[in-house]
């Protein structure tokens, strides 16, 4: 066969953790999911590590993992966080990667990237370099091998990145198809015209770089991958096939049809997409239409027959160049049209002041410990994969210039993660959308403050003023924040911690959970020394002695507190460090026989007398905690409210019910009080896992009655999750006859609000169960069993809520 299809997926989000705690924290705008990483997770690359290829009929056929069957990569930013917080489909990527080694003749599918996603033609060489190297050994760490290839952000690309990716070992790379500039046979000295998208992309390039080296390029197929991600090619997995088919010419040469989209197109930015490009891929190969490849496979069996010249400073996604990082040249989402991007270029000339400064901190600061500071940084990425104690000591030994003291390695640290922010700042999402009060801009504005903060702790530098004028420079198109720098004061500043503010934060939480006397809090481990909590009433008083310890720096101090909390969301809290007067027995002493007088003013007096301007609050607490204890705080007065709700539902029942008969709208209060009650009412009862179905019937049954809109997607996410643990529990014992029953009353009771579920998991589990399970049944009815018959029965009702294979 000479034909051959390679598709490749760029999984990617921009590191999106807090700088301080190394934890993503609640984004709202991704309700109702926790955050972006989380959600996307859900809607994409959870499902294609399981995609569904399903028939004509609605059934399922098969399911399979995308990554096995597609080149792929993953940012490395983000690999690190699903191996932390989605363990299964981390594994499975990995698996994927495996699998492809087989099928392609060794060639593992997966690609690196360099390392978060930096602009490389607007970077300088030193940090370009850096880059790579991260981005290679962050792959060697996960997939346990060489990379072949590597993923340009934004495929943007020029010839010293190049150069510098084939001088580590890289074999390839893929660029837009507008991203070549000429092309020629080898020995040629005549160059044929190719700008403008003239490539043809079926077969790979040759580039020759300044050092002599050189690098292939596949130039993607460019009108097929824009409708995979902006048209409705991903509505229809067979007209997916035939497009991609239709894009051989007709000669007999051997030739590759390579498209490249972001990863996310299938099932996040086009839902079911990840189902389309299964089912692409199966009838492709069932039909022998093609054979599908990856690009290390094609590579050594076709080597480059071609020399091209790329277009220097190009990019994917912005047709200026690379404009789009670091001037307003009209590219942008299309959210905003009305709106300008005039802030992108102070922007970026804040960020590049920013690194040139952190350079300089790390050059004179970090001769007194390392031998060569820039070989360092360039393998500082080996502690940021690994942060355990041996590992950290092992880098320490590899480039220390003299054996350091405890403090030594604090300070040696502070200025490897000074470099680590300086690179952080960088990554592009900061300028690819339409504000810069945004939060992908916000993001690389906290890594900002982290450098700007590392920066005046190592050296006594105070640049924040310096760094917030040239952000001054940068309007907004909203008013609220008019500038750069006011987003920063309001935005970011208000995110900033030191070690006084990480210890308020575990005092003022202790009055509403028990720690344990060690716990890690995100990043830092804390040790409680001595901890009494004392409760009068509504009010409790917490006092305390505990030790910090920062896992990423190692920096540690000691800690004395006081947390007074009145009652609601009002908290006082108080802390100093321990070295500092007044000792704390007095402290406790004074603090402790005041609260047990009720004294409260003179508790609160004591308070300001020992801990000064060291005076924390609510405001002050983590995102997340801040969440966590609101809703604690607010439960009795949400139970009040629905009370109220309940009483207005109860005793004017009989008047609404007349209202609604003789199509009258209800008033306001009415229509308000029937829809707190229907959507609180079905949480409740779809999140008690003992709830009865004749109950939930009831409530549905009368939901129906009234013209009420229901908050259907925090409904359809509750009951989603509740279907699936059925569905789990079902897997685990597949003769629960009653828990098979209960699945199927369920969905057929929920069917009239039409929700919109998700249950990609409940789905494939019950497709593992009825293949499982289902034939075995089936033979046992064909004997007349009974039982067997009733079974059987119960798994074909319940087969049109979860298609699987034709039963």
């Amino acid at each position: 066969m000479n034909k051959f299809i390679c598709i490749h997926g760029h999984f990617y989000q921009p590191p999106r953790e807090n700088p301080w705690l190394e934890f993503v924290e609640l984004q709202d705008s991704a309700y109702p999911y926790h955050d972006w990483n989380d959600r996307i997770s859900s809607e994409c690359y959870a499902p294609n590590t399981a995609s569904r290829i399903i028939s004509p009929e609605n059934k399922i056929i098969d399911i399979v993992n995308n990554y096995s069957k597609i080149s792929f990569n993953f940012g490395p930013t983000l690999l690190s966080w699903l191996s932390v917080h989605r363990q299964a489909i981390y594994e499975a990527i990995l698996e994927a990667d495996r699998i492809s080694m087989e099928n392609f003749s060794g060639h593992g599918s997966a690609l690196a990237q360099c390392y978060n996603h930096i602009i490389m033609p607007l970077a300088n060489r030193r940090d370009k370099e850096t880059q790579i190297i991260w981005g290679i050994e962050d792959f060697k760490h996960h997939f346990s091998r060489m990379p072949e290839g590597m993923w340009l952000p934004e495929t943007a690309a020029d010839m010293e990145t190049l150069d510098l990716m084939a001088e580590h070992g890289i074999k390839f790379t893929i660029l837009a198809p507008r991203q070549a500039q000429r092309t020629r046979s080898p020995g040629s000295q005549q160059w044929n015209e190719a700008s403008g998208g003239a490539i043809d992309p079926r077969h790979p390039y040759l580039v020759r770089l300044p050092s002599g080296n050189n690098i292939a390029v596949f130039f993607y197929d460019g009108a097929i991958s824009h409708d995979i991600g902006f048209g409705k090619l991903l509505e229809d997995g067979l007209g997916f096939a035939q497009r991609l088919v239709s894009a051989f010419s007709q000669d007999d040469k051997d030739q590759l049809v390579n498209i490249a989209t972001d990863g996310e197109t299938y099932g996040h930015h086009h839902r079911f997409g990840e189902m389309a490009l299964s089912y692409c891929l199966y009838h492709l190969e069932a039909n022998n239409l093609a054979k599908i490849t990856n690009y290390g496979q094609y590579l050594q069996s076709h080597p480059p027959q071609l020399e091209a010249e790329i277009v220097e400073n190009s990019s994917w996604s912005c047709a200026h160049g690379v404009c789009r990082w670091n001037e307003n040249c009209g590219c942008h989402t299309g959210a905003h049209p009305e709106w300008n991007q005039q802030w992108r270029k102070p922007l970026r000339q804040a960020m590049d002041w920013l690194r040139d400064r952190c350079a300089e901190a790390y050059d004179k600061h970090s001769a007194a410990y390392l031998l060569s500071p820039w070989d360092a940084r360039n393998n500082y990425i080996k502690v940021i994969l690994d942060r355990s104690e041996d590992n950290v000591a092992k880098f320490m030994e590899s480039h220390q210039s003299r054996q350091l003291a405890p403090e030594e390695r604090v300070t040696l640290l502070k200025l490897c993660e000074l470099q680590r922010h300086a690179m952080l700042i960088f990554t592009s999402c900061g300028w690819f959308f339409d504000d810069i009060s945004g939060i992908e801009s916000v993001q690389i504005l906290m890594y900002a403050a982290r450098a700007l903060q590392l920066i005046q702790e190592l050296t006594g530098q105070k640049l924040t003023e310096e760094f917030k004028e040239i952000l001054s420079q940068a309007p907004s198109n909203k008013d609220a924040y008019q500038n750069g720098s006011r987003v920063y004061e309001q935005l970011v500043e208000p995110a900033i911690l030191d070690l006084l503010r990480v210890g308020a934060n575990y005092a003022l939480s202790s009055i509403f959970e028990k720690y344990p006397e060690q716990t890690l809090l995100y990043c830092y481990q804390i040790k409680s020394h001595i901890y009494e909590k004392i409760k009068m009433g509504r009010q409790k008083l917490a006092i305390g002695r505990c030790s910090l310890t920062s896992t990423i720096t190692g920096e540690r101090t000691g800690l004395k507190f006081a947390v007074l909390h009145l009652g609601d969301h009002n908290l006082i809290g108080g802390i100093h460090h321990n070295g500092q007067e007044p000792s704390f027995d007095p402290i406790h002493k004074h603090i402790k026989e005041s609260f047990l007088k009720s004294d409260i003013p003179h508790t609160i007096s004591l308070m300001d007398q020992y801990f000064g301007s060291h005076n924390y609050s609510l405001w002050h607490l983590f995102k997340d905690k801040q969440r966590e204890i609101i809703s604690m705080v607010t439960k009795p007065a949400l139970k009040e409210i629905e009370q109220a709700h309940r009483q207005i539902y109860d005793h004017n029942y009989p008047v609404m019910q007349a209202m609604n008969q003789m199509n009258i709208p209800l008033p306001p209060p009415f229509a308000s009080a029937l829809r707190f009650i229907f959507n609180t009412d079905l949480q409740k009862i779809l999140s008690d896992r003992k709830a009865k179905t004749k109950k939930l019937g009831q409530l549905v049954d009368e939901i129906m009655r009234w013209p009420i809109q229901l908050d259907t997607k925090t409904i359809s996410y509750v009951a989603s999750q509740a279907i699936t643990e059925m569905i789990r529990k079902l897997y685990q014992a597949p003769r629960d006859k009653m828990m098979l029953s209960a699945i199927k009353s369920l969905l057929q009771i929920l069917q009239p609000l039409n929700l919109d579920y998700d249950l990609w998991e409940a789905q494939n589990l019950y497709f593992y169960l009825s293949r499982k399970t289902y034939p075995l049944l089936l033979e046992a009815a064909k004997d007349n069993d009974a039982h067997a018959r009733e079974w059987v029965d119960y798994f074909q009702q319940l087969d049109q809520y979860m298609p699987s294979r034709s039963l």
